[in-house]
């Protein structure tokens, strides 16, 4: 019997002028069509090794249209229905972060209403698939925005739909594909994986911690982790309760070591290639424009080679939808540091792979959000301007709108009067500066670097150093946490650089 894939559902959104993916399962030979009343649209589907698909033609954007979807074993109906535009929101738990979690919250969940043009689908949260996983997959569907329905919805998601929603004058749906704490690896498939040495690592590390364990001796073992994180978590939020200021260190010591995120096995979500599987692939190739992603965090264990893991996943996301210019809009990972951490700079490395990949892959865009990160704090609670940056992107990206889309980002360098004179992209009505102007250093030939007096002097920046006499390189921001101080006239920042990667 045929089953329509779980994504679809009433309230959901079709993305405009482009053909339209709709699919699901069936037995070999089966007959199903796919029409839409109010158009007078009819097509049948095509039945593949029980996969079956149907194309229907562009349409422009309108609301509230019937999808029916048709075989001689029964009749799937979907109502109220818009065509507008579709995007999925991928990563970890900066995406993930719920809306009554986010600054301001509350009062934005107040004011929503299904007028505000935002409807979302959340892809279930499952690591492995079972008969479990299709009963819970069964209970997911699309939702309009409301204070009841838009709680748990990701609140960079919801501020880059709603601005874009204000500006298209379309509606907004919002695929939510992500999991807190999860690496690049979780949204990859292993022949990925492997097509490079230094990303085969992620896969010979997993094996290496399976050791010469049976199958069953990993899942005992997971799921006594369960157990333990389970109660682990209740002692934690006690503990919280009674001391709401207290350090990572004193949990820990009062509640027992936190084991997250548990033994490695094909129970793990956090396996690598698992979430490709569970949850990206659930809702490939539902037809959008494109994606947004937040992550990165959990590679900087490995920065030296996110630059690789981030464009394969590009890549191999653009291949499984079919469609190479799908475009793909980054969010640089912000300032952080935990108090009691040394700055190791892995962060920097990995913002730096997200730059390199922006400047490098075609129609991608990236958020630069230096100035949105809280110290000690991996989860910042201000989503607001994430989302309202992204937003940018995808409407100078996707939509050919005239924005101010970036800020100030490091274009070259001229060597003069002893110092260096900074040359930017996007700078052409100069900067803002926010308390002390900072941040940057320079170093010569012996890659020592210094603090740099700078001196701004139009669209450009002269650094210099009395320290330094002969001046080969200069960078900016490059610490996991700091002050930033320098904004383009469109109050984004000036984005972390450094001069050349051979300064280490």
């Amino acid at each position: 019997m045929f089953k329509v894939a779980a994504v679809f559902s009433s309230n959901m959104v079709l993305q405009r002028e482009k053909n339209v993916s709709i699919f699901g399962t069936a037995d070999n030979g089966e007959k199903i069509t796919v029409s839409i009343p109010e158009l007078s649209v009819s097509v049948k589907a095509v039945v593949n090794d029980g996969r079956w698909q149907a194309i229907l033609p562009p349409m422009q954007a309108m609301d509230a249209i019937t999808v029916k979807v048709s075989s001689e074993n029964g009749e799937k109906i979907f109502e109220n229905v818009a065509v507008g535009e579709v995007w999925l929101c991928g990563g970890q738990s900066n995406m993930e972060l719920e809306v009554h979690s986010a600054k301001d919250g509350e009062e934005l969940l107040k004011s929503l209403t299904p007028e505000c043009g935002v409807r979302f689908y959340y892809t279930q949260k499952q690591g492995v698939i079972n008969d479990n996983f299709y009963k819970v997959e069964e209970n997911t569907c699309w939702y309009e925005a409301s204070p009841e329905n838009s709680r748990a919805w990701s609140a960079v998601g919801l501020h880059f739909a709603m601005k874009l929603a204000k500006e298209l004058g379309v509606t907004i749906g919002l695929i939510g594909c992500n999991w807190g704490g999860t690496s690049a690896s979780a949204w990859m498939n292993e022949e990925t994986l492997l097509e490079d040495k230094d990303t085969a690592t992620y896969i010979s590390d997993y094996k290496e911690k399976l050791g010469d364990k049976t199958e069953e001796q990993l899942t005992k073992e997971y799921e006594e982790y369960l157990e333990y994180d389970k109660q682990w978590f209740e002692k934690s939020q006690a503990y919280y309760k009674e001391h709401p200021n207290a350090s990572w260190d004193e949990v820990q010591e009062a509640c027992g070591k936190n084991m997250w995120p548990g033994p490695m096995c094909s129970q793990n979500p956090f396996r690598p290639c698992g979430l490709f599987e569970t949850m990206l692939m659930r809702v490939c190739p539902y037809t959008l424009r494109g994606f947004t992603y937040y992550q990165g965090e959990s590679d900087d264990h490995k920065p030296t080679i996110y630059h690789k893991m981030l464009t394969k996943l590009i890549s191999l996301w653009r291949e499984k939808w079919g469609d190479d210019e799908l475009a793909f809009l980054i969010v640089q990972l912000p300032m952080f540091k935990y108090a009691n951490d040394p700055d190791y700079k892995h962060w920097v490395k990995v913002r730096e792979a997200q730059m390199r990949v922006f400047k490098t892959v075609k129609n991608t865009g990236i958020a630069v959000i230096s100035d949105c990160g809280e110290f000690d704090n991996i989860h910042p609670t201000d989503k607001k301007p994430v989302g309202l940056r992204l937003a940018l992107q995808a409407l100078k990206l996707c939509y050919g709108k005239d924005v101010d889309a970036f800020g100030p980002m490091y274009a070259s360098h001229i060597y003069k009067d002893g110092g260096i004179e900074l040359c930017f992209d996007y700078a052409k009505d100069g900067f803002d500066v926010k308390g002390e102007l900072c941040g940057f250093e320079i170093a010569g030939e012996d890659k020592q670097f210094t603090a740099a007096n700078a001196k701004i002097c139009g669209d450009r920046i002269f650094i210099s150093s009395d320290k330094v006499k002969e001046p080969l390189y200069a960078r900016y921001d490059c610490f996991n946490w700091c002050d930033v101080s320098v904004y383009g006239k469109n109050g984004i920042p000036l984005a972390p650089f450094r001069t050349s990667r051979n300064d280490e």
